[in-house]
């Protein structure tokens, strides 16, 4: 039981890495075109 619980919380800790990368990376995404956009003006 204890192992069952280790492997769940491991999966669960990689998962929420892979959330934020891909939050880290909408974000920056997000502020290159507000920058790009502020070098057209």
């Amino acid at each position: 039981m204890k192992k069952l619980f280790v492997v769940v919380a491991t999966l669960a800790l990689l998962s929420a890495c892979n959330t934020f990368e891909g939050i880290g990376k909408d974000i920056q995404k997000a502020g290159e075109s507000i920058e790009g956009a502020a070098k057209k003006k």
